[in-house]
């Protein structure tokens, strides 16, 4: 190879001298092709001697057939939801290999019994040992499989026993939620409903009264004490529900601005969901508090009252940095307690009240009303956007209705722009919560998928490089027909956020069984386990990937490849995602255009690409554009 490219070099001196431009931009093709020839001829014998075979301490050689086997093996007792992981991965991988080796093949299938046995075991344990949340785990896992078991349809039950061992723990939020969630799949039965009604009404929680109140009922409770009735029955005021809320201080010392020393503070506002001090706000209200890149001081107070109220001390519990969700805690009673349970799904025109401490002034109430729902701009679902005015210090408020209902949370306003603003939508919070109340980051399930939501349903338009999803050599192009074989569907626009609900209760090291149809009608199922979603979804596949593909997820062009030259990446346009930021920049279908570089901001969390196109609408005049586009996608998987 080293003497093919002194031969070219040679060439080309000979030409410069020679002022041959033309034939040095012919030699520049050819160099090219053949230099990657080359590379490849090299790749592909590297990649025969260390794939094909290897080599142990004794001297035998393995096949890669072989290793895989070993890896399932090694992972049939210690983690068997990962050794099923590991054989689907091995049946997709050599599932069209010719001269199977069949005695690898009934390995396999040895391995796959003894994990499925062991998954089952597992479970089992969990239930004796009143691990109800690993039981609900190991179950989901076990129905991806399609197995029914003596546990199979339990589900409901073993929420409810875990219902019940939070309320022993003091955990009264998660008792609540889990409760409620046991209920809507199977009813209460009048012992239970009895017992969270008394608990919600001993925790000052009227809204969670209220519903636990009306499954005592149905449940044919009759004999239901009146302290009990009238408090489940009673209506709160706005006055009542400001004394829940807290104004919420993260002092950050000094910053230095033009050699002079500046007061770094943040403001925000909470609201307690629990009388022992538990409160709700935004991530970016307290991310200095728990970001590792924060370099310097960072202290955390909440504040009662007004300016002259003394701060108490609070910590962070627990965050979800997708949903800009947080639980903090601070040693005082609180007078007032928000409940969580109701998760209601408000009408747009619907009157809502917003609470908070707007430029740090407390107690604040503003009203307006439901301007639209589904919002699309945060990774996992949609937001509530709304009218009532919203400004720097009220992140992490509650939102309400007339009837003194949690609709939201307020998080985000544009301060260009008066009227527009936004909330994570109650529901949202309520499915989110137990995973922070457990302690720390809550971590949300990863397939590594990129989705279009078009007539036909969610076609997948980008696999992220080394995710399940990749790992199953799921196709670019297909459509997804059901998860967990459940047949996925809503609204226009809302099809990929309820997508990502039905994995939403699922953690990483979970199963998840997948159907997938291609254009001419192929149905496949694959079942993959889940991982940790990354905070940016999108890092790390710009910074790996090729720049033509990443270009589908980011910003929405699907492109088809072109010859090339060494220095330029010449491509056409083959789709363009309908509300990209290409459908944006008037980039349409069959346009061909050249990229030149993709430089990624990480800190800053978006990427620019760089291009040169020539669009047809407009005669195919050449323009050179840049493209910006968020590291943050919502439209994934």
């Amino acid at each position: 190879m080293e003497a093919v490219l002194i031969i070219i070099l040679r060439q080309v001196k000979k030409m410069n001298k020679r002022k041959d431009f033309s034939a040095m931009m012919h030699l520049n093709q050819r160099f090219s092709y053949v230099f990657l020839c080359l590379l490849m001829i090299n790749f592909t014998f590297i990649c025969c001697v260390t794939s094909c075979k290897s080599v142990n301490n004794s001297g035998f050689t393995r096949t890669t057939s072989s290793i895989r086997l070993s890896d399932i093996e090694s992972q049939l007792s210690v983690n068997p939801v990962n050794a099923l992981n590991l054989i689907y991965i091995y049946k997709e991988v050599y599932s069209e290999t010719e001269n199977k080796n069949q005695e690898d093949w009934y390995q396999l299938s040895l391995y796959e019994l003894e994990a499925t046995g062991n998954l089952l075991n597992l479970q089992q344990k969990a239930i004796e040992e009143g691990r109800w949340e690993a039981a609900e785990s190991f179950g989901r896992s076990i129905a991806s499989l399609g197995i029914v078991t003596e546990h199979t349809g339990k589900e409901a039950d073993f929420i409810l026993a875990g219902a019940r061992q939070k309320l022993e723990d003091g955990n009264n939020p998660g008792a609540f939620l889990a409760a409620v969630r046991s209920h809507e799949i199977k009813p209460m039965d009048k012992e239970s409903a009895l017992l969270f009604l008394e608990s919600a009404v001993h925790a000052r929680q009227r809204r969670a009264s209220a519903f636990f109140l009306t499954a005592a009922l149905t449940a044919g409770e009759k004999n239901i004490p009146d302290y009990l009735y009238e408090y489940a029955t009673g209506h709160d005021t706005v006055t009542d529900m400001i004394k829940g809320v807290a104004t919420v201080i993260v002092d950050r010392g000094f910053r230095v601005e033009r050699g002079m020393g500046m007061v770094d503070r943040i403001g925000g506002s909470a609201f307690f969901i629990d009388s022992s001090g538990l409160l709700i706000t935004n991530y970016h209200v307290i991310e200095s508090e728990v970001d590792p890149k924060h370099q310097g001081y960072s202290r955390l107070y909440i504040r009662m009252g007004d300016s002259t109220s003394p701060r108490i001390p609070a910590r962070v519990i627990g965050y979800d940095k997708a949903l800009d969700l947080a639980v903090i805690k601070t040693e005082i009673e609180t007078e007032y307690v928000f409940s969580i349970v109701d998760r209601v799904i408000p009408r747009v025109g619907d009157t809502v009240l917003a609470i908070g401490s707007p430029l740090g002034l407390e107690k604040t109430v503003t009203s307006g009303i439901v301007s639209a729902l589904g919002r699309r701009i945060q990774q996992i679902g949609g937001v509530i956007q709304i009218d009532a005015a919203i400004n720097s210090g009220n992140s992490g408020g509650p939102i309400v209705d007339n009837e003194g209902r949690l609709v939201g949370v307020a998080f985000a306003g544009i301060s260009q722009y008066q009227g527009l603003n936004f909330a994570i939508p109650a529901e949202t919070l309520a499915a989110a919560l137990p995973r922070m109340l457990n302690g720390g980051k809550a971590e949300r399930p990863w397939l590594g998928l990129a989705l279009y939501e078009t007539y036909y349903g969610a076609e997948i338009i980008y696999t992220f490089p080394g995710t399940p999803a990749d790992k199953q050599l799921i196709s670019d192009g297909s459509f997804i027909r059901s998860i967990n074989g459940r047949n996925i569907t809503a609204l226009q626009g809302g099809l990929i956020p309820a997508m990502q609900a039905a994995v939403f209760y699922c953690g990483p090291n979970e199963l998840v069984a997948l159907e997938t149809a291609d254009s001419g009608g192929t149905v496949k199922k694959y079942i993959m386990m889940t991982v940790m979603r990354p905070d940016l979804p999108l890092l790390d596949a710009a910074k790996i990937d090729r720049r033509e593909k990443v270009a589908a997820p980011l910003f929405g062009m699907i492109l088809t490849q072109l010859p090339s030259t060494l220095f330029s990446s010449n491509f056409r346009v083959n789709k363009v995602v309908l509300g990209s930021v290409a459908d944006s920049a008037g980039i349409s279908q069959d346009d061909p255009i050249t990229i030149s570089r993709l430089r990624i901001f990480e800190d800053e969390g978006y990427a620019l690409l760089d291009i040169s196109i020539k669009k047809r609408r407009m005669g195919y005049l050449e323009t050179n554009m840049q493209l910006p586009a968020y590291l943050d996608s919502p439209d994934t998987l």
